[in-house]
Parts: structure tokens; C-alpha cells; sequence
């Protein structure tokens, strides 16, 4: 069943077994391993909005030419990111970092690689408008979905009211919210089930907490510590990726980027804020040699003088650890006309 409990701003969905409970409509069910879900209490889930994000998610309607919505960059299908090293917008053009997944990003403190959104709210917008991405100014993407009847009367139904900037940002939103992946099997080997893991994930395991301080970083149920790192990637270039620092404003946060989740990281090839790194062997190869070395560097990198087994042993408790039989596969759907 499932409860609800009221914390400031925030209704903390918890789930227990698969009922609902009398009264509250069953939206989504968190997977074990993972915490209660966050949901804004200005912006409660509902199935009926869900289901509307959704459609919104994978409608390239979205864009300025009807060629990309939300899902070519975040695909189901390859980890809720592209397979690519960098974004892709409209017309071919092509941003400077890659599209982080958004599985579990409803637990994120902050949105995009910068950190420049605090909410799933405040960032849905953000690649609609983005010139380089989808190219459609928010103001032109309220009338474009409120034209399409099927839209107008879902709006209408969920948020009593006509399509409007904010509705658009909590719908979008509130799908998003529902993408989790938990019950993975480092979540049932913690949880006593020591046949969860093979015996080379439990060495990678005990690498990842300890030897190669992967935690120190990546820390927590959802495999980050929320925080910004500068690990060095880029910042060789004649005229390196600020990162952080351009929100922040801090000389300190040059070249540092938000902490991704590793739940499912073996499906989001590439890695690291630019897509610089093909695989999760180069990723381990990068931390092994103690980054790269520029005034900023994270003091949590340093070299690892890991052996060759080690890194093989840890890469196997990442793909196999951290991947769960309940990935989140989820379909588009049927869209309103």
C-alpha cells in the first residue's frame, strides 16, 4: 500500500507492498533500495497527470520543427540519455555536454550538469526553449499544445484550467518524477541475500567503499552525493567547460559538475559531462590515473594504483551490481490530436 506524509513543501510517497491506501490514488510504486519520493506539495502526482507528461515527454510536437521531443535526448531505450557523447537539437546542431539520464532524477538536488535548476519543475522548460535543443520559445509552446483539442481537454481535466507555462513544467515534471530504478541486485545483496552478487561484484563491491573511494563522491541509495566535483575532464582544452562556476559564480566551482546517479550506469555509454569517455573501463582507467591534473582538481582524486583485476572486478560490480530487472522500459504513447 501506499502512504503519504506531508514534510514543509514536500508529500513523501512511500510504498509498501502494492496496495493504495483508502482514499489516495496508487501513482507509483518506489522500488526497494530507494527512499520515499520526493513529490512538491504544489504539484501532487496524480495518474491522470502523469499520463499527460507523458505524452508531452515524447511529443517532438514540442520542438520548433516537429523533429525532437524530450525522449530523443533521454531515451527509454538507451538509459534515459542518447548513446551519444552531446545532446542533440534541431537541425543537427549539437550542444557542449552530454544528456544525463533522468532515471531517479526526482531525487536530485539540483537539474542539469550545472546545477542551474533546483527542481524537475524548473528545468522541463529549460530544453523546449534552449535554441540549440528543441528551439521553441515557451510562450509559442502554450499555444502550439493548447491548438491540439486532445491536449486542451486532458489540461483542462488535470489542472482545471487551460494550458499554461506552469501546468506545462508541472506535467512534464510529474512523469519524469515516476522514472526509478531500485530493487537492483547490490540492493538485495545489502538487504541479506548473498547470492545477489557474484563473487567478482562483491570485490568490486568492496572497491567501490573502499580502495578506489568511488563512494566518497558517490554515496547514498541513489549513488551520489548531490554535490559539484572538478575531476579534470576537459579542462586540458584551450577554453574549458566552467561548469558550476558560471551558476555559481565561484572561482572554486570552475570545471565542476553535478555528481551523477550510477544506478543504471551501464546503460548510459557515454560518460562524464562531455561524453569524452566511451566506456565504463575508460571511466575507472580516467579515475585510476588521478584525473587530470588542473588548479581545480577535486581533492578526492588521486591516483589509485588500481591492478588490472581490481579495475575488472569493479567495472563488473557497476554493470552488474547497479542494473536492475525492473528497469524502467517504458513505451511512448499513444499521442492526443
Amino acid at each position: 500500500m501506499r502512504t503519504w506524509r506531508r514534510i514543509g513543501s514536500l508529500l513523501l510517497v512511500l510504498a509498501v507492498g502494492s496496495g493504495a491506501v483508502q482514499g489516495q490514488e496508487k501513482v507509483v510504486e518506489v522500488p526497494p533500495g530507494l527512499r520515499p519520493l520526493p513529490v512538491p506539495g504544489e504539484n501532487p502526482l496524480t495518474a491522470a497527470k502523469v499520463a499527460l507528461g507523458k505524452q508531452l515527454y515524447f511529443d517532438p510536437r514540442l520542438s520548433v520543427d516537429n523533429s525532437i521531443s524530450c525522449a530523443s535526448c533521454h531515451d527509454p531505450k538507451l538509459g534515459w540519455s542518447n548513446g551519444e557523447a552531446t545532446a542533440a537539437g534541431v537541425g543537427g546542431q549539437r550542444g557542449a555536454r552530454s544528456a544525463p539520464s533522468i532515471i531517479n532524477a526526482a531525487y536530485h538536488r539540483f537539474q542539469f550538469w550545472d546545477g542551474r535548476a533546483s527542481s524537475l519543475e524548473e528545468q522541463a522548460l529549460g530544453p523546449i526553449a534552449n535554441p540549440i535543443e528543441m528551439a521553441l520559445p515557451i510562450d509559442e509552446a502554450v499555444k502550439k499544445i493548447a491548438a491540439i483539442e486532445g491536449y486542451a481537454r486532458q489540461f483542462q481535466e488535470v489542472f482545471g484550467e487551460p494550458v499554461n507555462e506552469v501546468n506545462l513544467a508541472k506535467a512534464i515534471a510529474s512523469f519524469e518524477r515516476t522514472v526509478l530504478s531500485g530493487d537492483a541486485p547490490y540492493d538485495r545483496y545489502k538487504a541479506g541475500d548473498t547470492d545477489a552478487l557474484s563473487e567478482r561484484a562483491v570485490r568490486g563491491m568492496k572497491l567501490f567503499f573502499g580502495k578506489a573511494n568511488c563512494s566518497a563522491c558517490h554515496s547514498g541509495f541513489n549513488f551520489t552525493d548531490n554535490a559539484f566535483h572538478n575531476l579534470g575532464v576537459g579542462m586540458d582544452k584551450e577554453d574549458p567547460d566552467v561548469g558550476r562556476e558560471a551558476i555559481s559564480g565561484l572561482k572554486g566551482d570552475r570545471g565542476a559538475f553535478k555528481t551523477p546517479s550510477l544506478r543504471e550506469i551501464a546503460r548510459t555509454a557515454p560518460y562524464m559531462h562531455d561524453g569524452s569517455l566511451p566506456t565504463l573501463e575508460d571511466v575507472i582507467e580516467y579515475y585510476n590515473k588521478g584525473g587530470t591534473p588542473n588548479p581545480w582538481l577535486d581533492e578526492e582524486i588521486f591516483q589509485l594504483n588500481l591492478t588490472a583485476e581490481e579495475k575488472a572486478d569493479l567495472v563488473i560490480f557497476l554493470k552488474e551490481g547497479l542494473s536492475s530487472e525492473q528497469y524502467p522500459d517504458i513505451e511512448p504513447p499513444e499521442l492526443p490530436q
